[in-house]
Parts: structure tokens; sequence; C-alpha cells
């Protein structure tokens, strides 16, 4: 079901028979995720561009995942006795949804959050798994490739573009660097850096370090069990999705 993912590199795992219940209960529904995914293109500089907010890679996707039926929706959970609630009850916000005949899938996407917003994920999933109101949830993030690439991608970008300094890339989007970043830049350039390799490191430290989520620290608390026994589909963007420098393609 997910071999065109795997074959343009998109890291893939499914646990407590996702798999199974996707192909045969919701394959329209999985066909309509494969599809958006295969389509994300993220043009290089926006890595760099998008200093606040939601990346507009991550917007884009939600806008196809939304006009194909994959919308935010927010469950509440209440217990009654005898009809009389008992307390406020619970919220789970989703912010991608999609109902089907034979159930209702949920889905994440975790660009560029803080890595704890994974279990945040996973636990929503359980505990709506285990109240019988969704099927299988979904979690997408950048893969194992593209989170160890980015550093020599936004480098090549800097050396391709000519660009030297922080003004360029102000002018693109990015948010003003913190007297603490540019320092450390200007220390690596005294040590004979040049300004693409110490930007290119610093940056990618800083914006989508260890701590933030990616492929790795999603499939460490799967693997520890975080989520279970919720049937889950998780998805690693490849690095090919990021669209690399061209001089004849405006990047923004």
């Amino acid at each position: 079901m997910f071999d065109r993912l795997r074959e343009r590199g998109f890291d893939v795992m499914v646990r407590n028979h996702a798999e199974a219940i996707l192909g045969v209960d919701f394959s329209s529904e999985t066909a309509e995720l494969v599809e958006a995914l295969l389509d994300v293109e993220i043009p290089v500089a926006e890595l760099i561009a998008s200093g606040g907010g939601e990346a507009r890679s991550t917007q884009r996707l939600r806008r196809i995942l939304n006009e194909a039926g994959w919308r935010k929706h927010n469950f509440h959970i209440e217990t009654t006795v005898d009809g009389r609630p008992q307390g406020d009850g619970t919220s789970h916000e989703i912010d991608h949804v999609r109902r089907a005949g034979a159930g209702t899938l949920a889905l994440e996407i975790e660009w560029n959050n803080k890595d704890p917003f994974f279990d945040r994920d996973l636990e929503n999933f359980q505990r709506l798994h285990a109240q019988s109101v969704i099927s299988a949830g979904v979690v997408v993030t950048r893969g194992q490739e593209m989170q160890t690439g980015l550093q020599a991608m936004i480098e090549t970008f800097l050396r391709a573009g000519g660009i030297k300094d922080d003004a360029p890339l102000i002018e693109m989007g990015m948010k003003e660097r913190t007297t603490r970043q540019r320092d450390a830049v200007a220390r690596a350039m005294e040590r004979g850096d040049d300004f693409a390799a110490a930007f290119a490191r610093f940056f990618v430290n800083d914006k989508f370090g260890m701590a933030t989520t990616h492929w790795s620290k999603l499939a460490d608390r799967v693997r520890r069990g975080v989520g279970n026994p919720c049937p889950l589909l998780l998805i690693g963007l490849p690095a090919g999705a990021i669209r690399p420098y061209s001089a004849a393609t405006p990047e923004l």
C-alpha cells in the first residue's frame, strides 16, 4: 500500500495492524493521503524564510488535506451516569480528521515543533482509540534523511545564491537573528569557515535541532509503546521533498 512512498524515500512505519486496517477499510482515504504526500515540495529557501508561525510547506499540505475532507475537529468526551454528566469531560483537538463509512482517521502534522508534541499526539490517539472514536492515527514529520541533510542543503543554497550575510535572508522573510546567533556565526568565520558553512550549521542546530519533531524522535517513542494499542501510521518526509536552489526559478 505504501510502496510508492517508500520508493520516493519516505520513511514509513506501521504499528498494531494499521496497514491492514487502512488497506481494507480506508483504501480510498489512504490513497488521498498518499497522493497529497507525493505532491509535497518545499523550496529550500523556505527552510530559512519561515521565521515564525507555521511553515508555508505545512500550510500547503494542510490545504490539500482540507480540500480532500481531512479537517480539524475537536472531540469532546464526557462520562455520564444515569444521564448526568460527571465533571467537565475531556477535549482532544486533532488537526486533520477523515470520516468514512468504516470509521474515522486522525492525522497530525509535526513539521517543526518541540518533540514532546509527539507524546501529546500519540496519547490523544490512544485515548480516542480506546473510546472507539478513531480507527487509526497518522503522524507526518521530517524524515531521517531529510533531517540529516538539512545543513548541507542550506549550505549549498547559500553558496549557489552567492549569499554572504544575513541581509538577503531577512529580505526573504527570515526572523532577525539574535546577538548570540550572529556572534556564533562570526566566531566560526574568524576560525576559517565561510558564511555558508557557519550559518547553515548554527541555523540548523537552532531551528531544526535534535529536540524538535523529526523521525528518530517519533520512531523511538512508538518503539517504546507510546500510543499503544492504537493502530498507527508514521510517515517521514524525504530529503527529495526539498526543491534545491535554481537561479532560473525564484525561490519565494
